[in-house]
């Protein structure tokens, strides 16, 4: 590891720049620090999941998501640099795949609640669509890797099954939409 963090504040963003990965400076309301801030807030999301009440499983796959989440923000901190593969989109397919093929056939809209667990994944799924946004928004005048846009779109849909699926384990029903209310 290159630097240990022995002083926290530098004072070197009191103007509205911060640094990025590769030395340069940018304003802090850039695009690209948008999308690495709304990373960020996603991980800090699935941080809030992981402190309450999930399954073993549940815990395992969200840790190798918040490590992947990190990753991003550092492929995005240095332009041009990539990270996340298309391997990691692939194997959230296949964890999304398991978590779904358990669940009863959607019918209807659901709202976000239900469990804690549920209701924070649903949270978390808002704000992963917020952040693919973000990237998508980067995309239109940076280079971005194709593997990180496809890996938020999937992780919003897992987050999505996920929540479900956190309702079924706690014999929560799904909060449904009435369109005739």
């Amino acid at each position: 590891m290159g630097h240990r963090l022995s002083k926290i504040y530098t004072r070197t963003g009191d103007d509205g720049e911060t640094g990025l990965g590769d030395g340069s400076r940018v304003a802090k309301d850039t695009s690209r620090i948008e999308a690495i801030g709304t990373i960020d807030e996603l991980n800090s999301l699935i941080g809030v999941l992981l402190s309450g009440d999930v399954p073993g499983k549940v815990h395992t796959e969200l840790t190798e998501v918040q490590h992947q989440l990190f990753d991003l923000g550092g492929e995005l901190s240095i332009p041009g640099h990539s990270i996340l593969t298309e391997t990691a989109v692939e194997q959230l397919e296949q964890q999304l795949d398991a978590w779904n093929a358990d669940l009863p056939m959607l019918k209807e809209f659901i709202l976000p609640g239900g469990c804690p667990a549920a209701a924070h994944c649903h949270l978390a799924r808002s704000v992963c669509r917020r952040a693919e946004r973000r990237l998508i928004s980067l995309a239109g005048n940076a280079s971005v890797n194709p593997a990180a846009l496809q890996y938020l779109n999937r992780l919003s849909d897992y987050l999505f099954v996920l929540a479900r699926h956190l309702n079924l384990d706690a014999q929560v029903p799904d909060v449904l939409w009435r369109h005739d209310r």
